[in-house]
Parts: C-alpha cells; structure tokens; sequence
C-alpha cells in the first residue's frame, strides 16, 4: 500500500452490534488493496486501561483510536488503523484496538471471548493490557485461551497436560505483556529481576497432581503452550489527578519521564521485533489474506462454528485461489479483448495469442495463488482458459462467417440481379455467367479481413447457386440449338442471297464492260472528228500565215523598192541642186 492511500484515521474493523460481530466492508475495501506484508498488532485487556493511548503512540499519532476519561467504554468490537512501518520499508503495520473485556453494560460475556479470539487470530503480537501486577484475576482472564483450545484445534484436540502436543502454534502471535499504573519492586527472594522474569514467574507450575492444583496450571499451561514467546513491560502512571482525562492533550515534558521512557522501550520493542503475520507453512499475510482471515473468522464465529486452523487455511487458500483464477481469467478477458479482432485471417494467429496470453495469466495465478500444492486450481484455470479459448474459436468462426455472408451478398448481389432480369438468358450466356462469377470470385478472395471461414462460406454460397448455374446452362444450350438452327437457315438464305448478288453483279459487269466499249468507241470517233477538225484548222492556219507572210515579203519588198526609188529621186535632186548652187542638198 502506498504511503499516500494509507488511512488519516482509524475505522471500524469489525462492529459489534447487539452481540453479534459484523464485518465493515469498507475496512475490507482498504485491506483488498495492501498488498505489503502485514505487522499485525492487536491488544486486549479490560476496559478503561488506557489501551487505545498505546496504540496511538505506536501510530506515531496523539489522537486516533478513541481515549475516553469516563467510566464508559468507548471502543466497540474491534478498531484497525493501517499506517507504513516506521522501521521496515514496503511494509504496512496494522494496528487493532479491541473493544474493553469486562464491560458491566455487556450482555452476553461471551462476547468477550470472541473478542479475545478474534485479537489472537488476526495478530502477529498479541498487547495483553491489564493492570497493576499480574495476579490470579489477570490470569484469570487471559484464561480465555483455553476456550480456544477448540477454536484453535488444528488436526485433534491437543491433550495441554500431556507430552504429545498435535496441535500446530507455529503461528501464534507473540505475547507482550503490559502491567499499567505498576507499584510493586522488581525483586524476589531479595534479588533484582526483570519484568521478563516477573512474567515467567507468575506463570510458573505447581507440582501436584489435584484439582486445585490442576486448575491452577491450566491457564499457565495455556499460555505457556500458545504463546512461546513472551515478553513483558511495565509503566508508571503517566501522571497524576486530573491529568490523567487530558492525556490526549499532554506534552512528554508535562508527563512522568519513567512513563516516557518506558513508552519508548515499549514502541522500539514493537517496531522492531514484531513480526510478519504468518500462517502455517511460512505464508506471509497481506491485505486481501488478512481480509479473508477477517471474514472467515468472524463468519465462523456468528455460526457457531470451530474454526480449525487447518480448516481456515484450506478456506482461505480456497478463496485466494479462486480470486487468482478470477484474477488471471480477468486478465485473459481484458486482453483477448483489447488486442484480438474478429475474425482473424488464420486460426493459427488466434492460437498464437490465445497461448501467449495463457501463459501471463498463468503466470499472474501463480504469482497471487496460494498453497495450490496438489495444482487442482491451476488445472482449473488451464481448464476454463481452454474452454474460452474454444470459445472465443466459436465466435472467430462465426465473426467470420457473418463477415465473410455480409460481404459475399454485396459482392455477388449485382450478378444475382442481372440473372433476375434475363442478362444471361441468351445464347452463351453461361459462358458470360461464369466470366462474370469468375471476376467476383476475385473480387471477394481479394477482400482482406475476412477470417478463416472465407473458403468455406464460398464455397457453399456457390454450391447454393449450383441449381441457378445450371439453368442458365440449360437455357444457354436451348437457346443456342434454335440460334443455330437460325443461323443455318440464315446462312442458306444469305448463300442465296449472295448468288443473287455474285450473278447482279457480273450482270452489271457485263453491261459496264459493253457500256465501256461503247464510250472507248464513241471517245474513238470523237477522236477522230477532233484530229481531222485540228488538222483542217491548222492547214487553214497554216495557209493563212504562208498568205500573211507572202503578204508581208511583197510589202517589204514594195516598201525597199520605193525606198530605192526614193532614193534614186533624191539622189537626182542634190545633184540637180548642186549643180544649181554647188552644194549638194538632200531632200
């Protein structure tokens, strides 16, 4: 338990209303959660001792479990205060403040006795707070022991006078006597000794062999045989007269130093020699043991029952198995459930992790188990880890399957459709059927996510359609029989159709051929008609550029003819004119 979740204040461990004892659940609650081993301190005597003042002081704390200054009783049942060791790192000191034996207001003092019980059982020391001196009435008292010699019995009823001793103290607490308000000398036969020898002293055995003296050993044989260690203190009165009903409120200075120091001797005894609550077999106690040990025991006791020790211990390994099988199977749940995620694509992928979280919460059942010698708990876990993991298999397949059903419907709803309106009601339309089936096959092996049912879902939904396919097959071949026989009858009509044509077309081929021969003829004679009609027009050119060039030579023969005349006529006038003048003038 962490220091800062430890309790401010002390709380009712187990009430004790109208004689019957009754369990606080919410003290249970806080030692559910402690999970350091416990020191546990409890102590008993008469009421109005000043048994709560000492539990404070071991608390460290002047005020806590209730110091009354009447004479009524103030603590009812039994009072649990749970604080961190002053000495002992990582472990918590329970302190257990028990309602006052003797109280005049009780009922039934029987009561008392259970008290007394309950004290003994639950502590790893055992305060004995009694007054005074030890005298025959403290003896007395404590003689409730004895009482438990049946509560406590572990195999057989242990025989206290005889050599044999069967039953198991190992785990008895320790027994710390404390003698309030002490008056006397610590001396006998004139020698000094010690509170220790004081205590072995009054619990010394007589010799003798009669009833009295019988009843006189049996209490000291009682204690002798259930406490095997024993240790006693002594304390003056604090201090005096009024003081006394402000204890709470007094200072160390304002107290007397004896008391002070005796306090203090008292509290480093406690602190470092008490031990761990121990169970037989070495079994430490912690929060939720000391809780079961609670209940267990006060359950008993409101019965009727005995609680035997060897009773109690299988009780409690019975319940802090079950609650680390409950713990481990929890674990398994948290896990598989955040990290598994339905459907896995393999089931070996389950597997794997199913074992691996196995062996954590195997693995956290052994850690918070407890005396499972014989494994029987452990083969319970195995055996409910096996059936959840047969389980969770279930819900894998059928995660899958409802996966794998959902999305083949999406996938193959469009084909369904298309079959519904006639799509493949054709010739070859099994052929495209299967093309199309074919390419949402894929489309759906394509799909991640969809578990180890994937196959086999497939494969029945296809099965299941097996009937459609083979009446689109039938269909198909029907259809495909009458195609043919139409296609034959359309072949015959279009061979015929063809002849038609092939025979039209060397029909108008011979015309084009004739039609031919006749335009190259006609282009002939037109030909013809051209050439001779150029022929005729160039022989006319010709003949009128021959005319148009004689034409011109006799011009330009006339022309250089009167040129000569000209000439000559000139010629005649200069010289005409020479003659006349002596110059020669040309004209």
């Amino acid at each position: 338990m962490a220091p800062s979740i430890h309790m401010p204040e002390p709380m009712c461990l187990i009430g004790n209303t109208e004689e019957q004892l009754v369990v606080n659940q919410e003290a249970l609650e806080i030692l559910s959660n402690i999970t350091q081993p416990m020191v546990v301190v409890a102590i008993v005597g008469l009421y109005r001792t000043g048994k709560s003042y000492l539990m404070n002081k071991l608390a460290g704390k002047k005020t806590g479990f209730s110091v009354g200054s009447t004479v009524q009783s103030q603590t009812k049942g039994i009072w649990m205060w749970c604080v961190p060791h002053p000495e002992k790192p990582d472990h918590t000191l329970v302190l257990l403040d028990t309602e006052g034996l003797g109280d005049v207001e009780k009922i039934d003092e029987k009561n008392d006795t259970q008290i007394f019980a309950l004290a003994i059982l639950l502590s790893s020391t055992f305060v004995y707070n009694t007054m005074s001196k030890i005298d025959q009435g403290a003896i007395d008292l404590l003689h409730n022991v004895t009482e438990l010699t049946d509560l406590l019995r572990t195999r057989n009823s242990p025989d206290l006078s005889g050599a044999e001793q069967t039953a198991d103290v190992s785990f008895f607490p320790d027994l710390v006597w404390t003698l309030r308000d002490f008056y006397l000398s610590l001396e006998t036969d004139g020698q000094a000794i010690t509170s220790d020898d004081y205590l072995e002293n009054s619990l010394k055995l007589k010799q003798g062999s009669d009833e009295r003296t019988q009843s006189f050993n049996l209490p000291r044989l009682c204690i002798q045989k259930f406490f095997p260690v024993k240790k006693c203190f002594i304390f003056e009165s604090p201090t005096h007269g009024k003081k006394l009903a402000q204890l709470e409120e007094l200072q160390d200075s304002e107290l007397i130093p004896e008391f002070v120091q005796q306090l203090t001797e008292f509290s480093s005894h406690i602190f470092s020699q008490s031990k761990i609550k121990t169970l037989p077999g070495g079994i430490q106690v912690n929060g939720p043991r000391l809780e079961s040990l609670v209940v267990t025991y006060v359950n008993a006791i409101n019965n009727g029952d005995l609680p035997c020790v060897e009773n109690i211990v299988i009780t409690m390994a019975k319940r802090e198995n079950s609650a680390a099988v409950q713990k481990a199977i929890s674990h398994y749940d948290q896990q598989m459930g955040q990290k598994v995620q339905l459907p896995t694509e393999t089931q070996q992928e389950l597997l794997d992790l199913h074992r691996a979280i196995e062996s954590e919460a195997i693995e956290i059942f052994r850690k918070n188990s407890f005396k499972d010698e014989d494994q029987s708990f452990q083969k319970e876990l195995e055996t409910l880890l096996s059936e959840k993991k047969d389980e969770i298999c279930k819900k894998n397949a059928k995660a899958s399957s409802e996966c794998c059903s959902a999305l083949i419907e999406s996938i193959f709803k469009p084909l369904e459709q298309e079959v519904a309106q006639g799509v493949y009601a054709k010739p070859g339309g099994h052929s495209l059927f299967l093309q199309k089936r074919e390419q949402l096959k894929t489309q759906y092996q394509q799909k991640p996510g969809k578990g180890i049912q994937a196959e086999e879902v497939l494969q029945k939904y296809l099965q299941a359609k097996e009937p459609l396919s083979n009446t689109i097959l039938q269909t198909d071949q029907r259809l495909t029989a009458k195609e043919r026989e139409r296609e034959a009858e359309r072949a015959r009509a279009e061979a015929a159709r063809a002849e038609a044509r092939r025979l039209e077309v060397l029909r108008i081929q011979e015309e084009q051929r004739r039609a031919e021969r006749e335009r190259l003829h006609q282009e002939q004679l037109r030909k013809m008609e051209r050439e001779k009609a150029n022929f005729l027009a160039e022989q006319e050119r010709i003949q009128k550029v021959r005319l148009q060039k004689e034409a011109e030579r006799i011009k330009a023969e006339q022309e250089a003819h009167l040129r000569r005349l000209q000439e000559q006529l000139n010629q005649t006038r200069c010289e005409t004119h020479h003659a006349s003048n002596g110059d020669c003038i040309l004209l």
